[in-house]
């Protein structure tokens, strides 16, 4: 599958502001989209939109198939007519979260979890009493879907309903008879819980409309939608507690092996990432029938799909559950080329960006390569050595998608006045043959990003806004204050607009229906 010369923006949406708290799939939404249109933007990429865990990450899902609750939009489920704005008033008003105090740039999660909860409580109980009482089309649509997506929702809504009962804490720590899921207590929990599970459902339900219409929209709007796929899952997930075979668990549901990566840029010490690894002898021994479910589902919601951490389908970085950091590991091949061409197979040409970031070998190329994944190159990191780095733009390769930085990176403001050497600015300044200052460096390289070869140029919507490290959306291995960030699709913001759309027709990035 090949991608246009064309450029996009990374925001994911929950940073556009909303009044509740949090971005979500409504409005704002919708006028981004149109923002795009008006800039001549073919791409907007977002993270996982998957429900967020530990540290509010949405790296660490509790499911690798569900979405978001946090991004559904209580204005949506006002034209359904399952609430009204009286109503999600009231709610806003018992938790003090008012208009006013939701006009701070900086998403408040444990406000918008109550807030949501409260909104979807409402709707669901109107949903109940005006549609699957009455048998209506609505509550036809609902079973449809609950039958298509059962393959991965009912294990969801029991795993969510079972961690509510226990005080959210991990499955690890229920008692033994639900962490094991001995099916006497499952049958008997389930049965208690009819109406909670099926309140999940819903929820999973509205998710799946509020998507379909966001990214319908898009189309109509030439704009194609990069979502986000982390190669490994979260142990306090349902995929682990429901698949316990297929990753690398001790018998009590403690990690024997986790994930993460040796010492780089990021961390002098490596990353922990606390995710199990897979056990791909029985995943092969299955067909890899898991990851085709997830891949069909992924390709389901999404135009293209960004694979973090790539490289461990060629190998991984294998560290004890117990370490205190990831120094002492051991690399690990994974059979990569089995599983894409078994995938491929099943669903035909993948439309799959690598993240080939980090320590990236010759094998890692060459399974990129194998199967034609464009890769990703990054301009902050393009400065810090000689004229053969491969983030260096007359080094880039066609078949790739170019950053100024992405979620991970500070800003390019910010890193130009904080994390830049002064080698690396000397070295940029040369290499852009340029006296670039704090005002234009931003510019000078999001335009050299625009008229490099990569087929598609993509940058942070804070570089849009050249904006500072203050409004940086994450910090690897950091675990309090990440994303956060949050910007308005103000006319302040809309006036970007004309910079973006003057530099993509004037690189040749426009892509015409």
């Amino acid at each position: 599958m090949d991608l246009p010369r064309s450029a996009g923006i990374l925001l994911h949406p929950t940073s556009i502001h909303t009044n509740y708290g949090i971005g979500d799939l409504g409005p704002n939404a919708f006028q981004f989209i149109e923002f795009l249109k008006d800039s001549s933007q073919h791409f907007w990429q977002v993270l996982p939109v998957t429900p967020t865990g530990y540290a509010d990450s949405p790296y660490q899902s509790i499911s690798a198939f569900a979405g978001n609750p946090l991004l559904i939009s209580p204005d949506g489920l006002i034209q359904m007519e399952l609430i009204n704005l009286e109503e999600i008033n009231h709610c806003q008003k018992e938790i003090k979260t008012d208009v006013e105090s939701s006009k701070v740039l900086k998403v408040n999660y444990q406000n918008a979890i109550d807030l949501k909860e409260k909104i979807f409580k409402i709707a669901f109980e109107t949903f109940q009493q005006e549609h699957v009482q009455q048998k209506s089309e609505l509550y036809d649509e609902f079973q449809k879907f609950c039958e298509k997506q059962a393959y991965w929702l009912d294990d969801f809504v029991l795993f969510y309903s079972l961690k509510v009962g226990h005080n959210l804490q991990s499955w690890i720590t229920w008692p033994k008879n639900y962490a094991m899921r001995h099916k006497n207590a499952l049958k008997v929990w389930i049965a208690g819980h009819k109406k909670e599970l099926e309140l999940y459902k819903f929820i999973q339900w509205i998710f799946s409309i509020q998507w379909t219409n966001l990214r319908d929209f898009a189309h109509k709007n030439n704009v194609e939608i990069i979502g986000d796929m982390p190669i490994f899952v979260a142990h306090d997930s349902v995929d682990v507690w429901a698949n316990s075979d297929l990753f690398t668990l001790n018998p009590d549901g403690t990690l024997e092996y986790q994930a993460g990566v040796p010492p780089d840029y990021f961390s002098k010490t490596g990353q922990l990432w606390g995710n199990p690894l897979y056990k791909w002898d029985i995943l092969q021994e299955k067909n890899f029938d898991w990851f085709i479910k997830r891949f069909k589902r992924i390709f389901e919601l999404f135009d293209w799909v960004r694979v973090d951490h790539f490289r461990g389908f060629q190998a991984y970085w294998r560290i004890s559950g117990t370490a205190k950091d990831a120094i002492k590991g051991k690399w690990i091949k994974a059979p990569g080329e089995k599983l894409f061409v078994e995938v491929q197979q099943q669903l035909g040409i993948l439309p799959i960006i690598a993240e080939d970031l980090g320590v990236i070998t010759p094998e890692v190329e060459a399974l990129r390569d194998n199967f034609n994944f464009p890769g990703m190159k990054i301009l902050q990191f393009a400065f810090v050595s000689d004229e053969e780095n491969p983030h260096l733009p007359h080094n880039f390769v066609h078949n790739c998608i170019a950053y100024t930085g992405t979620h991970d990176n500070n800003t390019t403001l910010g890193w130009w006045q904080g994390d830049a050497s002064k080698t690396e600015k000397k070295n940029l300044r040369e290499y852009l043959n340029t006296t670039t200052n704090n005002k234009s460096v931003v510019e000078d390289l999001i335009k050299t990003l625009y008229r490099s070869i990569a087929k598609v140029a993509i940058i942070p919507v804070q570089d849009l806004l050249g904006q500072s490290e203050e409004k940086r959306m994450n910090k690897p291995s950091i675990e309090a204050g990440n994303w956060q960030f949050q910007v308005k699709i103000d006319s302040k913001f809309k006036n970007r607009a004309k910079f973006l759309k003057k530099i993509t027709k004037r690189y040749g990035r426009l892509v015409v229906i």
